[in-house]
């Protein structure tokens, strides 16, 4: 409707209007209302419209929630009867309405929603008094103004036929601006405006005709604007914009799935897709859907437009007949081989898997699919449809990785397993539906090193692992015992599992022949209750009491030779490691001896002696026979090996294999002490020793002394 009013004519009949048009009953009310924003003044004595029959005091705003001071003159100021606002909820009031000194009220009002606001007016009232005056009421139209300006965003003026573009408007207040949503037709271009949820405005456009086209979109606001003269208009400037209209390309259609499987199910009876409306479907029509923009493309599935959806798109049954990636190009929505729009989605196989491997920690690839509580293990999936499945594994976190693979055809995930896990298995699920494959749970079983075995040989217990080398003992060795310390093969979350130890046992003599030989094979020894794995190794084979080797030999330690050794080699049973060797260890301990006591018959020759009184030497002896009780020292650094010299007591039979018949020949038997030096070399069968000593001849009855050479044989 075309309101014309103008202000002059307004002014002369305010009058009039006051007396005759807002007052309930009796006279009016009010003699002038003002209205003060910050930047302006309005009364309704000079700013007033003619609107749908009533005359509106207008002002302009530019904020939805504008604050306003009103001002409200009563036609009588000497009346005492106080004036009073009504409530609205278009507006709160701010300060209680007051009288000032020249008997007019003033107040401040805010605004709720000015653009939004309908009928939008102030109701005074006046109540009734003593005299029995009626009371009044007088409402005052009130008629919001602003200024709103559109302007077009756009990056280019590029458009092509039959192809929808959005653009987004610009306003100083888009809420002012009605947003119908609804096409409107025209010669060159259709357009629509709608608002988005933040109440953004966006303009829809598609281009009919090729060439340099302008584009002119006619506006309304919900709130007028005041023209020259008076007039009101709800009228905008139109909006207007050149742009280069191109020939027709394929429209791109955003299908709501962007993956689709393909099974005996789908093919027969199809899969519920939502694709954006190409503005030129027909319902119940089939289209095609090829992997090439010429004729003659692979057919990759069919589409059947069904119907209309109140959001401007199409609901369509797809019927997938071959596998597509969106990395292997667009799918070209066809008729009669004629290429309409483009669409992209993935047609994939039904998730299937075939293969399940595992890789530990330092290993390689493997299909043995037991794991170990407190592993970390990577585990690789292979089939069909893979990279849309939802893998889970039962009771396992799945650890994120920077080396993890997702394919279509293959899925590597790193897990960890706690290491209080305590189930046998976990199940491969896809989704909520189990595969047909498992991870076994499978206790820790590797090598720990040996310092869990100690032995006892008649002192306290030692770690063998602490055994640098031969071990020297000077006493009689009543037995060896090896023990075991269960509670250190599983310390804190190492585990290392059950331990399956084999003993070599060797008895030599003190020249290194064997004398006896005995193997212990599979002494099982189970982790301690520190192990948090403690209740998964119980085993009625597991070994707890001592080992000892008299239990096993024939020939008993305590009943040795001297310097005979006992060799005993403990390792680990590679064939409980999967052919993995483990450790080993080798015990060897020695019975030493510091001194050797013997009896021992040698030859001494050419001996030069002095006897008790003499003033020189003699000449040179014969072949003299010595017997004596020897003690013979032995090397500390050394196995089994004399010091060179022996230190002996007994009888010398001097010149005892001298046969000549000379009278100056000296024979005598004599009870000596004499210290020899012997070669050191094992392999020497004859040896010369030297002596020196001294004694007391029995015949002579003389102590004398003797040094010279002697003849040594070994047997």
């Amino acid at each position: 409707m075309v309101v014309r009013s103008l202000l002059a004519i307004v002014g002369l009949s305010w009058g009039l209007f006051i007396h005759s048009g807002n007052a309930q009953d009796g006279p009016a009310l009010l003699r002038e209302v003002t209205l003060r924003t910050d930047t302006a003044t309005y009364q309704l004595s000079r700013d007033a419209v003619a609107l749908q029959g009533e005359t509106a005091l207008y002002f302009w705003y530019r904020q939805d929630d504008q604050t306003v001071e009103l001002r409200l003159e009563p036609e009588r100021p000497d009346d005492k009867r106080p004036l009073r606002l009504r409530r609205s909820p278009d507006y709160q009031i701010l300060d209680s309405l007051s009288r000032e000194p020249d008997g007019s009220y003033r107040t401040r009002l805010k605004f709720v929603d000015l653009t939004s606001s309908r009928f939008l007016r102030l109701t005074v009232e006046q109540a009734s008094d003593s005299a029995g005056r009626p009371p009044r009421r007088e409402m005052v139209p009130l008629l919001p103004l602003t200024r709103t300006t559109v302007a077009l965003r756009r990056s280019d003026d590029e458009l092509f036929v039959g192809e929808e573009k959005v653009f987004e408007l610009t306003s100083t207040n888009a809420r002012n601006v009605k947003a119908a949503g609804e096409w409107v037709r025209g010669e060159d271009f259709d357009y629509r405006l709608t608002a988005g949820p933040n109440g953004a405005l966006k303009l829809s456009v598609v281009p009919n005709q090729t060439g340099r086209k302008t584009l002119t979109v006619r506006l309304q606001a919900e709130r007028p604007t005041m023209l020259a003269g008076g007039r009101l208009s709800f009228q905008l400037p139109p909006l207007k914009q050149e742009f280069n209209v191109k020939a027709s390309r394929l429209r791109f259609l955003s299908p709501d799935k962007r993956s689709v499987t393909m099974d005996e199910l789908s093919r027969r009876r199809g899969v519920e897709l939502i694709l954006d409306n190409g503005r030129s479907f027909e319902l119940r029509r089939t289209y095609r859907l090829e992997d090439q923009e010429e004729a003659g493309g692979t057919l990759i599935a069919e589409l059947f437009t069904r119907q209309y959806l109140s959001n401007d798109r199409v609901l369509c049954y797809l019927r997938p007949y071959n596998t597509h990636r969106q990395a292997e190009g667009y799918l070209y929505l066809k008729l009669n081989d004629q290429p309409l729009y483009i669409t992209n989605l993935d047609i994939t196989p039904k998730t299937t898997i075939s293969n399940v491997q595992v890789l530990h920690r330092g290993g390689e690839w493997t299909g043995n699919l037991g794991i170990s509580p407190g592993e970390t293990v990577d585990v690789r999936l292979e089939g069909e449809g893979l990279q849309k499945a939802r893998i889970y594994f039962e009771d396992l976190t799945i650890v994120p990785s920077d080396s993890s693979i997702r394919t279509d055809n293959r899925l590597v995930y790193r897990l960890q397993v706690p290491i209080t896990y305590d189930k046998r298995k976990s199940t491969i699920y896809n989704g909520a539906q189990p595969t047909s494959y498992a991870l076994s749970i499978r206790e820790f079983q590797r090598p720990h090193p040996l310092d869990f075995v100690a032995v006892s040989y008649g002192e306290q217990a030692r770690p063998i692992t602490k055994l640098g080398g031969p071990v020297l003992y000077d006493h009689t060795i009543r037995d060896v015992v090896f023990q075991f310390k269960p509670e250190a093969i599983d310390v804190d979350n190492f585990l290392f599992g059950k331990q399956y130890l084999n003993f070599e046992i060797k008895l030599l003599n003190p020249k290194g022949e064997l004398i006896e030989m005995r193997n212990v094979e599979n002494v099982l020894i189970c982790p301690g209750f520190n192990s948090p794995r403690a209740a998964f190794y119980q085993d009625k084979q597991c070994r707890t009491d001592p080992l000892s080797l008299n239990s096993l030999l024939g020939r008993k330690t305590y009943d040795l030779d001297d310097w005979s050794r006992i060799v005993v080699t403990v390792r680990h049973n590679s064939s409980q490691y999967g052919g993995e060797p483990g450790y080993s260890q080798t015990v060897e301990l020695v019975l030493r001896r510091h001194i050797k006591f013997d009896i021992d018959v040698s030859f001494p020759a050419g001996l030069l002696t002095r006897k008790q009184g003499d003033t020189g030497y003699g000449d040179f002896g014969g072949i003299s026979l010595a017997t004596l009780a020897q003690l013979s020292f032995y090397s500390p650094e050394k196995i089994n090996r004399l010091r060179p010299y022996k230190i002996g007591a007994g009888f010398v039979a001097l010149n005892a294999f001298n046969l000549s018949q000379s009278n100056n020949t000296s024979r005598d038997l004599g009870i000596v002490i004499l210290g020899s030096v012997y070669p050191t070399r094992r392999e020497a069968r004859l040896t010369f020793p030297l002596y020196l000593g001294g004694g007391y001849l029995l015949s002579a009855g003389k102590w004398f002394y003797l040094l010279g050479p002697g003849i040594g044989v070994r047997l």
